[in-house]
């Protein structure tokens, strides 16, 4: 059982509360809950139409792993592990998040350690996160990522094939933190950071077009803004992209994933030299062979 109780000055409605805490529910399994007594506002049955107001505690009796569930390793040894993180769901926070679910799997195992994320994914990109389980693995992979040693190439779907098929971009992004958006620009200014983002054509299939993306800088939001900058916004995208074909689409989260975690040919001291050109992959998201065969257009 999970009780919780909102905190926040402006009502908001019970099911929309409730999908957000626990991204892995759907709103089918909210309204069994419902209709089978497991979900209680202030003690009592509510519709989940019901405006929660400061204060208000729920409560759902439902199986730990309904609400939470554990997270899928792509690889693991003594010294870290690469997870696959869900669309929809933050890397680290409050509630149900990649971290949680990593920490949750390892303490099922009777695994005493303290993992820790070594980079990020927004909430709506799907795909592997480096984890450190000893400090010596956390400083080495922070160390090679902020070196970028290790490369970053995502799988993603636009709405339009980009001209030329394959090109490296070049721009400067200046984050809004207050509006939590990024501005492609096309010179330097201040508070611009430079981001630098290759891409190639790999599929195109009526107006989308599949692209895999070669992570070069790190900035916010780069790819995203980056490729809607030249007019071939990332399906699903709602904050960069075109919302009236997401709708069309039915996509709720942006079709990009973190795919490929490439280690470089040769490392430095002893204690990690095993990865030295290891290549690590997700599984294809459901898009690409999609796409490919036509059946996404």
């Amino acid at each position: 059982m999970r009780q919780l109780v909102f905190d926040s000055p402006r009502p908001m409605r019970l099911d929309t509360w409730l999908l957000r805490q626990f991204p892995a529910l759907s709103a089918g399994a909210l309204h069994k809950a419902l209709r089978e007594n497991k979900l209680k506002l202030n003690g009592k049955k509510q519709p989940l139409s019901t405006l929660l107001q400061s204060g208000d505690a729920v409560c759902l009796y439902l199986k730990e792993e309904q609400l939470c569930p554990l997270a899928e390793f792509v690889y693991e040894d003594a010294e870290l592990l690469i997870a696959l993180k869900p669309a929809g769901i933050a890397a680290e926070g409050e509630g149900d998040t990649l971290l949680a679910r990593v920490q949750r799997t390892l303490a099922a195992r009777g695994e005493v350690c303290a993992p820790r994320l070594c980079h990020r994914l927004d909430t709506g990109t799907a795909g592997l996160v480096l984890a450190a389980k000893t400090p010596q693995a956390e400083a080495f992979l922070t160390a090679a990522i902020r070196e970028r040693a290790i490369q970053k190439r995502y799988l993603c779907v636009t709405l339009g094939a980009p001209q030329p098929p394959a090109a490296t971009l070049r721009a400067y992004l200046r984050k809004d933190a207050a509006r939590g958006v990024v501005t492609v620009l096309a010179r330097p200014a201040p508070g611009a950071k430079e981001a630098v983002t290759g891409y190639k054509t790999l599929a195109v299939s009526g107006r989308l077009a599949l692209l895999e993306v070669s992570l070069i800088t790190g900035r916010t939001h780069q790819i995203r803004a980056h490729l809607a900058s030249i007019g071939c916004p990332i399906l699903g995208d709602g904050k960069y992209g075109d919302n009236a074909a997401n709708r069309q689409y039915h996509m709720k989260y942006q079709a990009l994933c973190a795919w490929e975690l490439a280690f470089p040919p040769t490392i430095a001291g002893a204690r990690f030299a095993y990865l030295a050109g290891r290549v690590f992959r997700a599984p294809e998201p459901w898009y690409v062979p999609a796409l490919r065969s036509g059946a996404l257009r």
